[in-house]
């Protein structure tokens, strides 16, 4: 599961590290780059929480396969046409796709966990790998070939099919999954909402600064395209650290306590990427990334917790939502950079992590639902 994650959530992070290059190949504005973010965010927003119902109904176990196909075809068709209209088109079959993947698998994921934080860590850990790898992957593609080689990217979606598959049709993730749902507790909506909250304010700062941050280190510190797609790396890779640190720290102090102390190092890690020069912005994404990374496998427990009837639910807003819907705030942060600058646009971003823990703070610890098998 951890791998086929990975597999899929490559065209997570390429939409973002395929920005330079439209702007570089076709003179995209920013407005019209952080458009194609939206694209892929915004059907994905919306659909996972409703795939998410679905699941909750019927256990779709072909979905995560499928849905990794879906995913790769999308971003390996959106350099070959030259429309920006079939791009936008693209892009968005690809954000569908990975929409369809994140709440049937991570409700697999779950079930062969037996809710223990660190197995759904490495989960998470998958996901946060396959970031990190695609602006090196979509750097050694589209850098070499251009856009029109794009096609090539259809190859993790591939393999993460293939590896979809054979997890998600295993006996004993179906038996667990289906003696997890039997035992399930009442569901705590109030607390679930609040942590929805907190998981839109994570990804408008996530999304934000992964749709810009390669264009914008390449104005503050120089270096060309290999210094934003070292950006871009630091930025994702610093995630498989904070993730997982993250499931270990809360075995220690507690999931809510780490997630919000996480948020506060947010706060001053994004004002030293806007505000510090030259090359000393790269510890300070690195600290972003980890303050950002840290809650995200304990949103997905947190929320799964909350709802322990709606595990399908739970998990394609808190895994789902917590990546793609700040796409949506994206064009905005493009059209303050066009009008300023873009250390202005960015700086806005240092807000959402406050709002984030002030939400959080009405929040009240849930039961594990695998406490007792935690303690095997």
């Amino acid at each position: 599961m951890s791998l086929g994650h990975a597999c899929v959530d490559v065209y997570q992070g390429a939409v973002a590290a395929l920005v330079p290059f439209f702007v570089a190949e076709r003179a995209y504005s920013y407005a019209a780059a952080s458009g194609i973010v939206l694209a892929a965010s915004l059907l994905s927003s919306v659909a996972q929480p409703l795939f998410g119902v679905v699941t909750d109904r019927w256990a779709l176990w072909w979905l995560p396969p499928l849905s990794a196909l879906a995913a790769g075809a999308g971003v390996a068709a959106s350099g070959v046409g030259g429309s920006y209209a079939l791009t936008l088109a693209a892009v968005a079959a690809s954000g569908i796709g990975v929409a369809a993947y994140h709440p049937e698998a991570a409700r697999a994921a779950r079930a062969v966990a037996d809710g223990r934080h660190t197995a759904m860590g490495w989960f998470a850990l998958g996901g946060n790998v396959g970031f990190a790898l695609a602006p090196l992957l979509v750097s050694a593609v589209v850098g070499g070939g251009g856009l029109r080689a794009t096609w090539l990217l259809v190859a993790p979606g591939l393999a993460g099919a293939v590896l979809c598959a054979a997890a998600v049709r295993s006996p004993g993730a179906r038996a667990r999954g289906a003696a997890a749902a039997e035992g399930a507790g009442a569901d705590d909506w109030a607390s679930f909402l609040r942590l929805s909250g907190a998981v839109v304010c994570r990804s408008i700062v996530f999304v934000g600064l992964s749709a810009f941050v390669a264009l914008y280190v390449r104005e503050r510190v120089g270096g060309g395209a290999a210094a934003g797609t070292a950006a871009l790396c630091v930025l994702y890779a610093g995630g498989a650290v904070g993730t997982l640190a993250g499931s270990r720290l809360a075995g220690r102090y507690g999931r809510l306590a780490v997630v919000r102390r996480s948020y506060l190092v947010t706060v001053v890690a994004v004002a030293g990427v806007v505000c510090v020069p030259g090359p000393a912005l790269y510890p300070c994404l690195a600290l972003a990334s980890a303050g950002l990374y840290v809650p995200f496998s304990l949103h997905v427990t947190l929320g799964q917790d909350c709802l322990p009837r709606r595990v399908g639910t739970a998990s394609g807003v808190t895994l789902g939502l917590a990546v793609s819907v700040g796409g949506v705030v994206a064009p905005a942060v493009g059209a303050l950079a066009d009008a300023t600058s873009l250390q202005v646009g960015l700086a806005p971003l240092v807000v959402p992590p406050l709002v984030a823990g002030c939400l959080l703070r009405g929040v009240r610890e849930p039961a594990p639902a695998g406490r007792a098998l935690e303690r095997r």
